[in-house]
């Protein structure tokens, strides 16, 4: 807390010193950091680094300091907050979450922000892709247990039917199935289905889909795959092309630092043929701190 402070006070701001404490210590800590700071001096650390930072840097840091599902949950509030809704962050949070995690993102959200979750993002979504949203948020899919091959055919076969077989699609079948079934049972409906209909799930769901319901299913299917592998994917389109999505990056790296960062880096060197670390480095170099200093990954 000392350090901070002795960092951001004065002329100048020492961002190296901010850097290396933030990202070198964990969400509790800084928790702690924060505490100690306000108890010392009588100023709120956030506020202080808002008001000494600018930019990327800025959001990087401010980020690191919020705890995980007050993370989350802000996130959310401002993807639906005045005009337009940010339908990307609502698919990336709400697809890749744990039934749990979930529970806990609501419950924050009605203590910071005193309004229903459900009732905001109901608020400002329609459609297909809103009441996938919802199903989502009822954070009531299956326990992973054992397999009932059975269901795991008829399920695959209903989605056959509600989509390649169908003349138009029955959406809400794969809403049902893939917004409540588990995990370990999705992953061998898929490969039912592949034997079935001779497709992947994502082929059908790119054909029979579109918009934003097209992409929330197709992130679901992703995430109940492998969330790593999906994050991977999320870091590296972000970056990929003319121009940075730097909320996107900044966004999948904070909230992943603690959870599977490590997992990440390893699917994107296996996916993209490259580490992870290098593409970031030409990208936010504050963020090659978050990432890890070995580049071997």
């Amino acid at each position: 807390a000392e350090a901070l402070r002795k960092a951001m006070k004065g002329m100048g701001t020492d961002e190296d010193t901010i850097l290396k404490i933030l990202t070198s210590r964990n969400n509790a800590q800084r928790q702690e950091i924060a505490s100690a700071f306000k108890t010392l001096f009588g100023r709120d650390l956030v506020d202080d680094l808002k008001s000494e930072l600018t930019g990327k840097f800025e959001t990087l840091m401010v980020s690191l300091m919020r705890p995980t599902y007050i993370f989350d949950a802000h996130a959310l509030k401002h993807a639906i907050k005045g005009a337009g809704t940010n339908e990307k962050v609502l698919t990336e949070i709400l697809a890749s979450r744990t039934p749990a995690e979930v529970r806990n993102i609501k419950q924050v959200y009605l203590q910071e922000y005193e309004a229903n979750l459900e009732d905001k993002i109901t608020g400002e979504t329609s459609g297909y892709f809103q009441r996938m949203l919802v199903v989502l948020l009822q954070a009531n899919r299956d326990p992973d247990g054992r397999v009932d091959e059975g269901l795991v055919e008829q399920d695959a076969q209903v989605l056959f039917r509600a989509g390649e077989l169908k003349w138009g699609t029955d959406e809400e079948k794969f809403i049902t199935i893939l917004g409540t079934r588990s995990v370990s049972h999705l992953r061998r409906v898929f490969d039912k289905y592949m034997t079935i209909s001779g497709f992947q799930i994502e082929e059908t769901i790119d054909r029979e889909t579109s918009g934003d319901l097209e992409k929330l299913l197709l992130a679901v299917v992703k995430c109940i795959r492998s969330v790593p592998a999906y994050f991977a994917e999320t870091l590296y389109y972000s970056m990929k092309g003319a121009g940075t999505d730097d909320d996107t990056l900044i966004r999948v790296m904070v909230s992943r630092s603690e959870i599977d960062l490590l997992d990440i880096r390893q699917e994107f060197r296996k996916n993209f043929a490259k580490s992870l670390h290098q593409m970031i480095q030409s990208e936010l170099k504050s963020l090659i701190v978050l990432c890890g200093t070995s580049s071997t990954v």
